[in-house]
């Protein structure tokens, strides 16, 4: 795998203070990089661990697009994260695919740039995806999106069928309603700034997200930077993606009788009715397609397959084997497969209405928890 850096555990010095549980959490904390959680993943697995790397891209207005890249072939597998999420999320699914993969960081997620007009609609995702297939992978793949990143995904492959071999949903249709999550998560983000990665551990155990112990704090690293600027010199923990400050400001100052676009909407139907490539759905059974939301989509694709895997929305963090092995059921059809796609049904995905207003992100049912 990618080089790791173990700088050493800081240690108190000239101080009789005792090291609490918090204090050496933090320190361990301090003692990872971004792949330091991999071996122990991958024991847990039974697997091997794969190289794995950074990637970054400057796009064409100056932001950032960053990824991640599994293994040292071109990548034939491209994974798309949920909402408040990021790249790592997928790192146990990728490690149990045991084939190359790239992961990407959204816009407004993990190390890509946020976008100034907070416009994270998948539509407007689409075009920085479709510019990271290209760079770094070998179309056509087998396109696999969770939540925000299954709607972007559908976008890709009906605007650029040719990059597409197969497209997998992973618990999210146009129609999931996304449940009471929503609101919970509006209430988590009540607070964006705290004084330490081990505040959010706490604070995110409390609402009940993020699973175990462990999972939490692994999560809560991925999904953090550490900041030296905060008042009179303090160092303070902030979420790197954009969706927290969104939320919050939307709960600060709400705007009244404003109507701000949803992410989820009717042009998500759309997409998926243009795709010629293969469609899997792949529910949870503790998430966010319901059965109504399935028989719905099951209607309006009548040549998707529906898969069900006992997890809840975030199925690639708690079923990864079992979502491996449905992704790698289709790989024989990505790279260099023969894959012919049907001009007529491909279609340029058309300029968003309008920038998504801050309370349109804090009320979206595909965010998910951290």
């Amino acid at each position: 795998m990618g080089r790791i850096r173990r700088p050493p555990v800081p240690r108190p010095t000239g101080s009789t203070h005792p090291v609490t549980e918090n204090d050496a959490a933090e320190a361990a904390a301090a003692a990872h990089d971004e792949f330091s959680y991999l071996p122990g993943q991958a024991a847990g697995l039974g697997v091997r661990v794969p190289t794995a790397r950074r990637l970054h891209l400057v796009l064409p207005d100056g932001r950032a697009l960053s990824a991640l890249r599994f293994g040292e072939d071109t990548p034939r597998v491209v994974l798309l994260h949920g909402a408040g999420l990021n790249a790592h999320t997928w790192d146990t699914t990728a490690l149990a695919l045991g084939a190359p993969a790239l992961v990407l960081d959204l816009p407004g997620h993990g190390d890509s740039s946020w976008r100034d007009d907070a416009d994270y609609r998948p539509r407007t995702l689409a075009p920085d995806a479709i510019r990271a297939i290209e760079e770094w992978a070998g179309a056509p793949v087998v396109l696999v999106g969770h939540s925000l990143g299954g709607l972007t995904a559908a976008a890709i492959a009906a605007a650029r069928p040719e990059l597409v071999a197969a497209l997998l949903l992973v618990d999210i249709t146009p129609g999931a309603a996304g449940g009471a999550g929503s609101a919970q998560l509006r209430r988590f983000y009540e607070q964006t700034v705290f004084d330490s990665r081990e505040a959010v551990v706490g604070r995110a155990m409390a609402f009940g997200l993020g699973g175990s112990l462990e999972d939490t704090r692994r999560g809560v690293f991925h999904n953090t930077r550490v900041r030296h600027d905060g008042p009179d010199g303090r160092t303070t923990v902030e979420w790197k993606h954009h969706f927290a400050r969104l939320a919050q400001q939307a709960l600060a100052a709400p705007a009244p009788g404003a109507a701000s676009a949803p992410l989820v909407d009717g042009s998500g139907w759309d997409d998926l009715a243009a795709i010629t490539a293969p469609v899997v759905l792949v529910r949870g059974t503790r998430g966010f397609v319901d059965d109504a939301a399935a028989a719905d989509f099951a209607r309006r694709l009548p040549s998707a397959t529906i898969e069900t895997l006992d997890a809840p929305h975030n199925v690639q963090e708690v079923a990864p084997a079992a979502l491996g092995a449905l992704i790698a059921a289709h790989l024989g059809d990505a790279g260099g497969a023969e894959h012919t796609p049907s001009a007529t049904r491909s279609h340029r995905l058309p300029p968003p209405d309008a920038a998504v207003a801050p309370e349109g992100a804090a009320d979206d049912p595909t965010a998910d928890t951290p």
